[in-house]
């Protein structure tokens, strides 16, 4: 195959790179000047939004003031009675002070006919007064019953200004028109000198603030007849010559508008920015110079140029380091792949060490659920021993009602057999009755033995001590105690379990019964009351009360004061429990006048409301 001769390769190729190179200039010529017109759009952006709320705050402090001034008693007398010349001097002197103090134009009151009766420009070499501006839009809004708004150079003064007014209702009765101009060179004189244009159209399109004097009353779209027409009827512009804006081109390049105006000292390209302001009737534009831009554009085509030569010179560079870097892409694949064992290795350890944990966790749960069991089986222990330790003096409850038994019955058989029959079966009523006292006994004592196994609810307090009083009341007696119950007039409704809080009342009085035993004050009290939506139940002995070294370890479990052989320590520790279990709290403290008190603080119950049967 016959290759090109050398010059003529290099020759395609350096053609080839200035194709390239060409097409870098054009496309990034392209993309620079979007991104300069991006940036001055942005800039532009801000200055008109300025721009439009310098001008809506300015009109805004304003508008208002009309409907305030028609609203005075001066001018609705004048407007009344517009012959009166000491009506008209104070009007005038009212709205001459008024335009003082707002720094306004011009404000003056019209009658129905357009008329001019009253105006704060009265005495000066041009005044309003007499004037005629039926003519002017914002009179007839006025006479409509609105609020007017109209932009005009001033046919009597010659000067531009916006114009608010106001109907002057009396009774209801529309008697005239408030007329308010507001100046606005000290807005346009703020937009001279600035490296942006900012004009103000109306909606003709033709220009009537700008921080250029050579640009006023220019219109930026043509001059038809009928919008000179339209101009001509309001006499917006008086008699100012109307001519067209010297716009030699006007194109869009990406969204963007760009205009070009000529001048005596050359044409200028602008960005254009503009918003309309519906309420006024106003469309502000902003101008801003492309010069920048384009300057912007060709340093970047420049650069891109040169950033070509550097790229090329950079491929040969290139070209002699993939052997460098495909040497070191093998290394790197190596350094991989081991990594990638070392990982799996690391993994199997993780796996391991989690698989022994998993072992210990359930070792753990196994232990604490034994714990949990055996825990249960001291509680029951406890309550075992309490029924131990009371067995004595039940063995004696029992055994009264037992002898009265057989000796009710023997007597029953001698009354039998002497015919006595009335008085056999009173011994047999008697018989019955201490029968159903020791299995009412012996049924308190059951429950009260058993592991428990129910639901919180409602539990009516009186009947918890009633029950506990069948079980201590063996334990009081062997201590010689008596047992002072105040529940309060109406007993209280807690939420709890009755055969659980059964239990801790036990063991909190038998444990008082023990502290009183032997002493010369034997009282135990027992009493309850409501605080702020809880049940407060509270044991008072008038024993040596609770030592201060031991009052922290009180509710520990296997703690206990009393000899050996009297007790497990336990008692206090469950009726803790229990008492948590029910979202409450059990505490121990001292009285002031002695003794212990055991608080038990329970939520109150609500019992179930039952439905009447019909």
């Amino acid at each position: 195959m016959n290759r090109p001769p050398l010059p003529r390769r290099r020759f395609w190729a350096v053609l080839a790179l200035l194709f390239a190179a060409l097409a870098v200039a054009v496309l990034v010529g392209r993309l620079a000047t979007r991104s300069a017109l991006e940036q001055a759009s942005g800039r532009g952006q801000t200055t008109l939004r300025l721009a439009v709320a310098a001008l809506r705050g300015h009109m805004n402090r304003f508008e208002p003031l009309p409907a305030l001034i028609a609203d005075h008693d001066d001018i609705q007398e004048l407007v009344s009675d517009p012959g009166n010349s000491e009506l008209q001097a104070r009007g005038n002197a009212y709205l001459e002070e008024i335009n003082a103090l707002l720094k306004s134009s011009d404000i003056y009151v019209m009658l129905t006919d357009g008329i001019t009766i009253a105006s704060s420009n009265h005495d000066g070499p041009i005044s309003f007064i007499g004037e005629n501006f039926s003519y002017r839009p914002y009179f007839q809004q006025a006479m409509e019953g609105r609020q007017g708004r109209f932009f005009a150079l001033g046919t009597t003064s010659l000067k531009r200004g916006y114009y608010f007014s106001a109907p002057i209702r009396v009774d209801g009765i529309i008697r005239g028109v408030v007329a308010f101009k507001v100046d606005i060179e000290g807005i346009e004189s703020s937009w001279v000198g600035a490296d942006h244009e900012i004009f103000v159209s109306d909606p003709e399109g033709i220009i009537f603030m700008t921080g250029r004097p050579e640009w006023l009353y220019s219109g930026i779209q043509k001059l038809t007849s009928e919008r000179l027409a339209r101009t001509q009827v309001s006499r917006r512009y008086a008699d100012a010559v109307l001519r067209e804006l010297p716009i030699t081109a006007s194109t869009s390049i990406d969204g963007h508008r760009l205009m070009s105006i000529a001048s005596p000292t050359g044409g200028k390209e602008y960005l254009v920015q503009a918003e309309a302001m519906p309420e006024a009737g106003w469309t502000v534009h902003v101008l801003l110079d492309t010069a920048s831009a384009r300057s912007q554009a060709f340093t970047a085509v420049a650069a891109a140029l040169l950033l070509l030569g550097l790229a090329t010179l950079a491929g040969a560079i290139v070209l002699q380091r993939r052997a460098r870097l495909a040497e070191r892409m093998e290394l790197q694949r190596t350094a991989r792949a081991e990594l990638e064992r070392r990982v799996e290795e690391r993994t199997a350890d993780l796996a391991l060490v989690n698989r022994q944990l998993e072992s210990e966790v359930a070792e753990r749960r196994a232990t604490e659920k034994q714990l949990r069991r055996t825990q249960g089986d001291l509680i029951q222990a406890g309550k075992l021993a309490a029924l131990g330790q009371m067995s004595a003096a039940l063995s004696h409850e029992f055994n009264q009602p037992l002898a009265a038994v057989k000796t009710y019955a023997d007597n029953a058989a001698v009354l039998i057999d002497r015919g006595r029959s009335a008085e056999a079966r009173d011994n047999l009523q008697r018989i019955s009755g201490l029968t159903d006292r020791m299995a009412s006994l012996g049924r308190h004592l059951r429950n009260f033995a058993r592991k428990p196994n129910e639901k919180l609810g409602a539990v009516p307090l009186d009947e918890v001590v009633r029950d506990t009083l069948e079980i201590v009341s063996a334990r009081l007696k062997a201590a010689n105690a008596t047992l002072i119950v105040d529940l309060g007039p109406t007993p209280p409704i807690i939420r709890a379990g009755s055969v659980r809080l059964q239990q801790v009342l036990v063991n909190i009085i038998s444990n008082a019964a023990d502290a009183v035993e032997g002493r010369d004050n034997r009282t135990v009290e027992l009493s309850a009351r409501h605080a702020g939506g809880k049940i407060l139940i509270q044991v008072r002995d008038h024993g040596p009360g609770v030592p201060a070294a031991i009052a922290e370890r009180i509710f520990d479990p296997f703690f206990t004061t009393k000899g050996v052989g009297k007790g497990l320590g336990l008692g206090l520790s469950i009726s803790y429990n229990i008492v948590k279990d029910f979202g409450g709290s059990l505490s121990a403290g001292n009285h002031p006048d002695g003794g212990a008190v055991f608080t038990i603080e329970l939520e109150q119950g609500k019992m179930p409301v039952r439905e009447a049967a019909e």
